[in-house]
């Protein structure tokens, strides 16, 4: 699923313009964001909560030519699913 068919499920289900729907969608995703970036977690009840980790550099080869490369460090959003989401997914 991509964002225009989850907008537009979303629009069906709470008979909302599109458009309005978009806007809360993007505002959602830039609150996210934004809260990650500054180093919060952010708990959506019986969805999940996504938080940010941080994975060193380290030392890698280039597959092509074995050459020793470094990969840089980076940070990396996790999503712990809610239980609630467990549970309807496993029936």
């Amino acid at each position: 699923m991509n964002k225009k068919s989850l907008v537009e499920l979303m629009s069906a289900q709470a008979e909302l313009p599109k458009t309005h729907v978009n806007a809360a969608l993007n505002s959602l995703l830039a609150i996210i964001t934004k809260r990650l970036s500054e180093g919060d977690q952010v708990q959506l009840h019986n969805l999940g909560t996504f938080t940010l980790s941080y994975h060193p550099a380290k030392e890698g080869r280039n597959p092509q030519t074995g050459e020793k490369i470094l990969i840089e460090g980076a940070n990396k959003v996790l999503f712990k699913p809610a239980k609630a989401l467990k549970e309807a997914l496993s029936n």
